[in-house]
């Protein structure tokens, strides 16, 4: 029926801005704090190649997208190429991805409010939820809208950064720890100043700050355009990961010595509060907390989405496929909030160490999904060359490529081994997996209940018929 169909409301801006949006996220701003205190300032040639993979991974992915209109998410094209088991992990690991990324803002959001209020974590997260929940359950629309100014509002920040970075520079101006100097990328240990394990340790939080770059291909159903809209925003990326990363990282790196930054705060407020400007710093905190709370609205948009077609291919309850007269997914949207809700009580519960366990969570499931994803493709470069032929939008270096990132991934995972920080998540990571494998079997043979297999009911009144006639 029209009415339980999402809306197509997204305009290019919109959808522009979703893909810078999904860039630069809280990964950025506060987890780079950590990246940077791992790598130093090798953490710069970290965010290269981690970027460069997310493009291949993005290229493949808008190849899938635009190969056949009807395709609304990944499940849908993990059930073509890989059939309905892959699908159903797929999609609800998904979901789980974005859920353990919107917990990792959420509670970043607290983390932010506490530069000005000294308050418990888990209470500003709480109303931000809250407020989320509410503008989520007007038109797609308003979330769209919601996203553009949320990710004017970081490009414009980190443009600043860049522009204040490049002044200081050249008039060599001197902060309470040095100089501004672009020496200070070297000066402090050399580039690999922890040697390349701790250039390798780093991208675990680098693969996190890349999260939410394929929510392009998510908000695809409510894309007025696709053809046009989602390969501009993916020939993008390359541009935005060497400006928005590579370059802010740089700018962050010339103005303070690497050693001088806490891992536990956002470097970017440390930055401008060295800066000499007396609103700077809680100028700066407010941007990265409203990037937070963006980047929590984008987990709330995606989740919603992800369980209505999730539903739609009865691999969930039905009721998560109703919409509201917004035509917003209105009980999936209260469930993934509940469920996000979580978040706010790790906050409370274990303050210093959640946001490390839910960024490693989501890295290592979004690293399942991307994984899906470059199969995927090979599967339709194999099974359908027809398709691939007449493609309008060809990723570049398949299949080789594919292989390459696959194996980059396969690396980064076995690194998560070696540290402490992200052993534990990574050997549990393995029991949601193993949870999907049973659900999906026991729906499967409830479905199989309810619609028996046609073939076989087919062949039933062949027998019957055949009763008869004797």
């Amino acid at each position: 029926m029209a009415a339980q169909e999402l809306k197509r409301d997204l305009e290019n801006r919109h959808v522009q801005l979703i893909a810078i949006g999904g860039t630069i996220g809280t990964g950025l701003f506060l987890g780079s704090g950590k990246a940077i205190q791992l790598a130093g300032p090798s953490i710069i040639f970290a965010y290269l190649i981690v970027g460069i993979a997310i493009f291949f991974v993005m290229r493949a992915l808008g190849e899938l997208l635009l190969s056949k209109a009807g395709y609304q998410s990944f499940t849908d094209i993990a059930e073509d190429y890989l059939g309905p088991r892959a699908a159903f992990v797929t999609g609800w690991t998904y979901w789980f991805c974005w859920i353990m990324t919107a917990m990792a803002d959420i509670i970043a959001v607290g983390v932010y409010v506490q530069y000005w209020f000294d308050i418990p974590q888990w209470i500003p997260a709480v109303i931000c939820l809250i407020i989320l929940l509410g503008l989520n359950l007007l038109t797609v629309k308003s979330f769209g809208e919601l996203e553009f100014w949320f990710a004017l509002i970081k490009v414009i920040t980190i443009l600043a950064l860049i522009a204040i970075g490049v002044v200081l520079l050249v008039i060599g101006f001197k902060t309470t720890t040095g100089t501004v100097a672009l020496s200070n990328i070297w000066a402090h240990g050399g580039v690999f100043p922890n040697g390349i394990s701790g250039f390798l340790l780093s991208f675990q939080m680098v693969v996190f700050a890349f999260v939410g770059v394929e929510l392009v291909g998510v908000s695809a159903a409510e894309t007025s355009n696709p053809e046009k809209t989602i390969p501009s925003a993916i020939n993008k990326i390359p541009l935005r990961i060497l400006f928005f990363y590579v370059g802010a990282i740089i700018a962050l790196l010339c103005i303070n010595a690497w050693t001088e930054l806490n891992p536990a705060e956002s470097p970017f407020v440390k930055t401008f509060s060295l800066v000499g400007i007396p609103i700077a710093a809680g100028v700066i905190n407010f941007v990265v907390l409203t990037s937070a709370a963006s980047a929590c609205n984008s987990g709330m948009f995606s989740t919603s989405r992800i369980l209505y077609n999730l539903s739609r291919n009865d691999q969930a309850p039905a009721n998560f496929a109703k919409l509201n007269k917004n035509h917003v997914p209105s009980n999936a949207l209260f469930i993934s909030t509940l469920v996000l809700s979580v978040g706010a009580l790790l906050s409370k519960l274990i303050p210093e160490t959640a946001f490390g366990i839910v960024t490693t969570i989501s890295a290592i499931c979004f690293i399942w999904v991307w994984g899906v994803v470059l199969i995927c493709h090979l599967r339709y470069k194999k099974t359908k060359p027809e398709l691939q032929a007449k493609s309008k939008f060809k990723a570049p270096f398949t299949p080789f490529v594919n292989y390459v990132v696959l194996a980059l991934f396969a690396i980064i995972l076995i690194i998560m081994l070696f540290a402490d920080e992200t052993r534990p998540a990574l050997l549990l990571t393995p029991l949601w997996f193993i949870l999907l494998f049973v659900l999906y079997s026991i729906n499967r043979r409830k479905r199989e209940r309810i619609t028996p297999d046609p073939r076989a009911r087919l062949e039933g009144i062949r027998t019957n018929t055949e009763i008869r006639h004797d």
